[in-house]
């Protein structure tokens, strides 16, 4: 039974397929990126990762299978001398897709497949924090919350009755000027 077998058969015959793949791996390898449909990203990602710790092992064995499925001396001399040196450090993960949107003629979804820059560091492990830590430091900030929203709470008030104390001297003249205008006019 074939079940559970399904993988990116990219709708080709399987002497087709590996042409495909082995000559999308061979463009990757002398350009360092192609830009291509998705599903034959997607399908040669593998392919490429294999190939390349093929080249990380350097052995003859190694040589000969990577020569058997690329076909082209000089690609394989590259992917052995020069790309799988530069990955010595690298556990995996050579290539990176990006999605490119869609082709014009068809609309097929395009990606960007590219080896990731060889030059590796592995990340830092992050400390864990202490869940105490975090309780104590909670009532303080929102204690510095409280106290930022009553500074602030302040100073409106405090602008608010500035605007009224300002609005209340400019009411009074208002009303001396319209008493000088009345008795200019009786006189």
């Amino acid at each position: 039974m074939r079940h559970r077998k399904h993988h990116g058969s990219l709708g080709l015959v399987t002497g087709h397929r590996r042409a495909v793949l082995a000559n999308l791996a061979t463009a990757l390898i002398t350009h360092g990126r192609i830009e291509t449909t998705q599903a034959k990203a997607r399908a040669v990602r593998p392919y490429v990762e294999k190939l390349i710790t093929l080249g990380k092992r350097g052995d003859l064995h190694s040589r000969r299978q990577a020569l058997a499925k690329l076909r082209y001396r000089p690609i394989v001399d590259k992917l052995f001398n020069d790309i799988a040196a530069s990955y010595g450090d690298r556990p995996g993960g050579y290539t990176r897709i990006i999605k490119t949107g869609f082709r014009v003629g068809d609309a097929a979804p395009m990606a960007l497949i590219e080896l990731v820059e060889a030059g590796y560091e592995a990340k830092p492990v992050k400390a864990a924090k202490k869940p105490a830590a975090k309780k104590e430091a909670a009532p303080a900030e929102k204690e510095a919350k409280a106290e930022e929203k009553a500074e602030a709470e302040e100073k409106v008030e405090a602008a608010s009755s500035e605007t009224a104390v300002e609005a209340e001297p400019e009411a009074e003249p208002a009303a001396d000027a319209t008493a000088e205008e009345s008795k200019v006019e009786d006189k």
